[in-house]
């Protein structure tokens, strides 16, 4: 039982063939429900399903499949008639994501179904750096002219509204150049007969980084965001629901990066075997070498160790307290990085400030383990190899342990 529909009502619906009740249930589900059904379904009953909706809820439930399989079998199955109505109802930017996921027949196909004009915009947006705010952006706004009134604003997005993915916030323009912004809310407080503009107006260039622009909208909980070129000329807008999916690839990035995995822009599943192990073996390879010279240092030390045997327990402590520690610093400043509180130019800084928490941490663990060690080792255990010089010397090498994890943990990410 799922929270907004019962699966197993839903699925028993298709096997035994009663698909007039399964349309008056999946009508009256969100899109993303209805998505979501589709993914339990095999592909012949996936297409089976999604002709039963209605155009508008195709468009929607369309982009909003996972899964870019589906999507290549549903554009594979549909007619052409089909296929045009599900991308007349589309928004221009859905259009271009689709098209970036598809193979080159099927993309030949989905322009052959779109008119001119939409073909024109397709490949317009297509032209931007795939991580700037023009990839991201849709073509699709409500414009009004300075000199409207409220009432005549209304009548505007009254007759072209229908068609565009917001009319919450509406951009005032002469000639194309941006010069101010409205909202709906402001106009529905104010009489018919005013005439309404902020003129304090956020925009973002064209080939600015998606990210930051995701941050921007963030930062100043924005529902939309106008893009314009170098003339100052609004060429679209950027809204929330595309932030979010920005957001959310930037985050899992951030965490590939955190686990030492080169980050990849395909689902797990998605990703060959091939593609898996590139993404690894490099840090793999660059661990095992950090702990090859680990293994010349305690070679190093083979004689100290032979005369002290007792320090040999002690290395997986000081092994396992290096990692974390680096492991720490890392985290963080992969963090910083990715919401741009700290940039490359910062890393003295940065450096300088772990070099200090990595004293204090070092000493707080090295007075903790002298403890342990003249408590638990020497007292309890009756060790009487474990001596205080013994244990002096090792929370030494633990303190000097967490100093390099750290600065090389902190280092590494901003190199």
């Amino acid at each position: 039982m799922h929270e907004n529909y019962d699966l197993e009502q839903l699925l028993e619906l298709v096997q035994t063939r009663q698909f007039r009740r399964l349309r008056e249930l999946l009508v009256n589900m969100n899109e993303v429900d209805i998505a979501e059904f589709l993914d339990e379904l095999g592909p012949e009953e996936t297409v089976l399903v999604f002709r039963l909706l209605p155009k508008e809820v195709a468009a929607e439930v369309f982009t909003e499949l996972e899964d870019s399989d589906d999507q290549e079998r549903l554009i594979n199955a549909l007619s052409d008639k089909e296929l045009r109505e599900v991308l007349d109802e589309l928004y221009l930017d859905d259009t271009v994501d689709l098209i970036e996921d598809m193979p080159a027949n099927l993309v030949s196909r989905i322009l052959r179904n779109t008119d001119s004009s939409t073909r024109s915009q397709i490949n317009q947006l297509l032209n931007y750096p795939k991580d700037s705010a023009g990839s991201i952006m849709t073509t699709e706004y409500v414009y009004l002219h300075p000199n409207a009134t409220v009432e005549e604003s209304f009548a505007r997005i009254r007759k072209v509204g229908m068609d565009k993915e917001t009319i919450y916030t509406c951009y005032v323009t002469q000639n194309r150049v941006l010069l101010g912004v409205v909202t709906v809310r402001r106009m529905l407080l104010s009489s018919y007969e005013t005439r309404i503009m902020e003129t304090n107006v956020l925009s973002v260039n064209t080939h600015e980084d998606k990210e930051d622009v995701s941050q921007l909208l963030n930062k100043y909980d924005l529902s939309a965001l106008p893009v314009v070129d170098a003339e100052n000329r609004l060429v679209g807008i950027i809204t929330f629901d595309d932030a979010m999916d920005v957001i959310e690839e930037e985050t899992t990035e951030d965490f590939e990066k955190m686990a030492a995995i080169l980050p990849s822009d395909k689902p797990y599943l998605k990703t060959g075997v091939l593609e898996t192990w590139r993404s690894r073996i490099p840090w793999l390879m660059l661990l095992m070498l950090s702990a090859t010279f680990t293994g010349i240092i305690i070679t190093s030390f083979e004689s100290a160790l032979a005369a002290c045997v007792v320090l040999t327990s002690f290395i997986p402590m000081l092994s396992g307290t290096g990692g974390n520690s680096g492991s720490q610093s890392s985290v963080a400043v992969i963090r910083a990085l990715s919401l741009g509180e700290i940039e490359f130019s910062d890393m003295a800084a940065v450096v300088w400030k772990e070099i200090r928490v990595s004293v204090l941490c070092g000493l707080c663990l090295a007075v903790a383990n002298f403890a342990k060690m003249m408590v638990v080792d020497r007292w309890l255990m009756r060790n009487p190899e474990v001596t205080p010089m013994v244990a002096l010397v090792v929370c030494l090498t633990l303190v000097f342990t967490v100093l390099c994890a750290k600065v090389v943990g902190c280092t590494l990410p901003m190199a």
